[in-house]
């Protein structure tokens, strides 16, 4: 069990520290990439805006923000060559009809920032030292924490995101500025830093996806303060089912057997906060596992449900 265990945080880890450079190509619509995009809050770092066929100033698309942005698009440039594919999957809902018109702006990841960028910082500082401390030593066995304390930095990610990515890209390209045409989504840590944002700015985004989120938090079940921590969050924090919506999911397999059980306790916070079919969707895919292959397969699914016509 422990030598599964290490396969897993190595392949979290690989993915954490792989970033490719070169551009990605897709198969339909277009890609501008904005290099080092500077940030007062968060380390410079690559944007990736998809564009659908038929772009045109004279419209206006809904806008959805995405979290590793180097894995989103071209498998060919991906360390593992997996690849969301999320030009493919968006073109082909967007020409069935089946969801309004939106652009992917796709933020990558700063690497050895990842972590404590995507890791919710209020839940983390509503822990005890001692639970902080235990958060620090699992993640330095898991070669997270490096050096030092960890220090959760999402307030400040998301602080790039609202006052500094959201701007560039309302001024830049031909879109929705509004709440209702406003979407974030990640898997993993990026499945917990789109829940995050969605509880801490829920008059900027509508909606959020949220695949095989990460809710352990480290790499372990054991002595782990952090689900309940999040959870206790969320208790707090919700924001109004009546306005927004939100999806999670996660597979069974590989990293993701950590999370059914956690997600089942979520999934009965959100009806006892109101929620319904409406505003909110979970789904399980036994089997999965925790890939970009896997998320390519069923990302149609929230794609439909928070953009949908």
């Amino acid at each position: 069990m422990k030598k599964r265990i290490s396969i897993l945080v190595i392949f979290a880890l690989t993915l954490v520290t792989k970033a490719q450079d070169p551009m990605p190509e897709v198969v339909s619509g277009k890609i501008e990439s904005i290099e080092d995009f500077n940030s007062k809050y968060v380390t410079s770092r690559t944007i990736d805006v998809w564009m659908p066929e038929g772009y045109s100033e004279s419209k206006r698309y809904a806008v959805l923000y995405m979290h590793d942005g180097q894995m989103l698009f071209d498998p060919e440039v991906t360390w593992n060559k997996q690849a969301w594919n999320v030009d493919d999957v968006a073109a082909e809902l967007m020409g069935s009809d089946k969801v309004k018109e939106f652009i992917v702006v796709g933020i990558w990841n700063g690497g050895a920032t990842r972590h404590p960028d995507y890791f919710p910082q209020k839940p983390f500082e509503a822990l005890s030292q001692i639970e902080k401390d235990t958060v620090t030593v699992q993640l330095q066995r898991a070669s997270r924490s490096m050096s030092g304390v960890f220090s959760p930095q999402s307030d400040n990610y998301l602080k790039c995101i609202v006052e500094e990515v959201k701007p560039f890209i309302d001024k830049k390209y031909a879109v929705h500025t509004n709440k209702e045409n406003t979407y974030i989504a990640g898997s993993s840590m990026g499945g917990l830093i789109s829940m995050y944002a969605l509880c801490e700015y829920p008059d900027v985004f509508r909606g959020a996806a949220c695949l095989s989120t990460h809710w352990v938090g480290t790499f372990t079940l054991d002595n782990n303060p952090v689900p309940d921590a999040f959870l206790s969050y969320l208790e707090n924090n919700l924001p109004n089912p009546k306005e927004n919506k939100i999806y999670f999911d996660c597979g069974d397999a590989t990293l993701d057997r950590l999370y059914p059980e956690i997600q089942k306790k979520v999934d009965r916070l959100l009806l006892e906060k109101g929620y319904d079919e409406s505003n909110w969707r979970t789904e399980y895919f036994p089997g999965e596992d925790h890939s970009e292959n896997a998320w390519n397969k069923r990302l149609h699914i929230p794609l439909e449900f928070l953009l949908r016509k």
